[in-house]
């Protein structure tokens, strides 16, 4: 039975209402009166049920699709404007006990190399990414409970949050760690964590158990369960997404829409974020083993999809995609990226040399952070390195009523210029800002308000005359 208020996995993640919303889509795909309706209601930017998004991602109507295209893009720039935050991951540890089977981390690999930073190396590691011009972490470790207690999680956070390093500083640690207890997500969220994050890599329970033959990650529901469990430990703000590839794109396509609808109703906040990653070739992980793998036509209509279905969430792809690919859907509707990653254990500070591969993917866009820093602006688009939000405490409902009423640019766009500006003076190379001082320029123009226009303009010249870190 569906219910969207139960806490019960398989009650909000329905697996007879996924059949039977992907039946009506089927069905309607090219009911030109009905994708009428469910635009014409998307456009009031409230967003859409999963039935109703699934028969836009389903539309075979090319004059619609342009539609549903040109609509993603409007909402994306009414909520998020030019706006693209940057992070970094880094990896602490890929020790694993979990047998899942797209994943080299997992326990049967036996010639992976096998790493744990210590906390001196996390220095070293954290210190190179300050240098490279990064502010926000996303942590990510694998499960085991002997080498990757929540204690060790925890000192790490504490380290990385006191490294200052000439300008550097890391001011949000975003952590992907797996399903855990209240108990344990409330001590992350003493210890200052910005968003929790966990992939469901799939919704199809089936299929779910099949992918993790072996280890605690075995148990759908505790790993489904897990974001009701994170909001009941404190943490205001949760980043869902699906591993695309694995499953039928279709079927995690609704179920992470009826996540977020199960957040959004049982425990009021939505999801902070929504990732759409594609598997990817790393270590023993042939990814033409999976015979579910997407074009990245239908991966552009996904991201367009989501966008117009959950118009609040930020959305975040990874340097999983190529350039090229993350060009084509930068603009439908995502509002986060990667750049300078590395996916191995370290590697920031010092090259891993190849013998010792401790990487849980291939990366496809190898470019430094200077490099998608400039790319980006290129296309007028504002890195952000900007981190206010969360240390003024505009996080989960508070930061959901800002952004839904409109209110946020107020403070997000004169907090990226400044952020922007911090990267340029401190990290970017000549060319970088020589572009970014003229896109800063521009974009000052986009702040309507003359009082704070003239209050960024006189930290814009703090900045460059040495101090840092001002926010709105």
């Amino acid at each position: 039975m569906y219910n969207v208020m139960s806490p019960k996995a398989e009650e909000f993640i329905s697996h007879e209402e996924i059949l039977e919303s992907l039946e009506y889509a089927q069905k309607n795909k090219n009911n030109r009166e009905l994708i009428d309706q469910i635009i014409e209601k998307a456009k009031k930017r409230k967003g859409l049920s999963h039935r109703e998004a699934m028969v836009l991602l389903d539309c075979e109507l090319e004059d619609k699709n342009q539609e549903i295209y040109a609509l993603a893009e409007q909402i994306k720039k009414d909520f998020y404007g030019n706006r693209i935050v940057m992070f970094a991951p880094l990896y602490l540890s890929n020790y694993c006990i979990n047998g899942c089977e797209y994943c080299p981390y997992h326990a049967k690999n036996k010639h992976i190399a096998r790493k744990k930073l210590t906390q001196e190396e996390i220095v070293k590691e954290v210190t190179a990414l300050q240098d490279m011009g990064h502010k926000r972490l996303a942590l990510e470790a694998g499960e085991d409970p002997v080498n990757n207690p929540i204690e060790y999680i925890l000192e790490c956070i504490h380290t990385i949050y006191g490294i200052k390093h000439k300008n550097g500083a890391i001011r949000r640690v975003n952590v992907n760690i797996a399903a855990t207890t209240v108990e344990n997500y409330q001590k992350l969220k003493e210890a200052g964590i910005g968003t929790y994050i966990l992939f469901q890599e799939t919704y199809n329970k089936e299929s779910y158990e099949k992918l993790h033959p072996t280890g605690p990650k075995h148990d759908y529901a505790y790993h489904t369960e897990a974001m009701d469990r994170a909001m009941e430990g404190g943490i205001d703000d949760v980043g869902l997404g699906v591993l695309f590839g694995l499953n039928n794109y279709r079927y995690d396509f609704v179920g992470i829409l009826m996540h977020a609808e199960h957040l959004e109703a049982y425990k009021g906040v939505g999801p902070h974020t929504i990732s759409v990653p594609r598997v990817r070739r790393a270590d023993d992980i042939d990814p033409d083993v999976f015979d579910n793998g997407i074009s990245d036509e239908t991966f552009q209509k996904i991201v367009a999809c989501i966008r117009i279905a959950v118009p609040y969430t930020g959305m975040i792809v990874s340097t999983r995609e190529s350039q090229v690919c993350r060009e084509k859907v930068l603009h439908l509707g995502i509002s986060q990226i990667s750049g300078g990653s590395k996916t191995s254990v370290g590697g920031y500070a010092d090259p891993e040399p190849e013998e010792e591969n401790s990487a849980q993917f291939d990366v496809s866009d190898n470019r430094t952070l200077d490099e998608v820093v400039k790319w980006l602006m290129d296309m007028d688009y504002v890195p952000s390195f900007c981190t206010a939000c969360y240390r003024e405490g505009r996080t989960g409902d508070r930061f959901m009523s800002l952004l839904k009423s409109g209110q946020i640019v107020n403070c997000c766009h004169p907090n990226a210029l400044m952020t922007l500006k911090e990267y340029l003076e401190d990290y970017a190379s000549p060319a970088t800002k020589e572009v970014g001082d003229k896109l800063i320029e521009k974009e000052l123009d986009v702040i309507t308000n003359p009082k704070v226009r003239e209050k960024v303009e006189a930290y814009l010249a703090n900045i460059h005359n040495g101090e840092r870190d001002f926010r709105f």
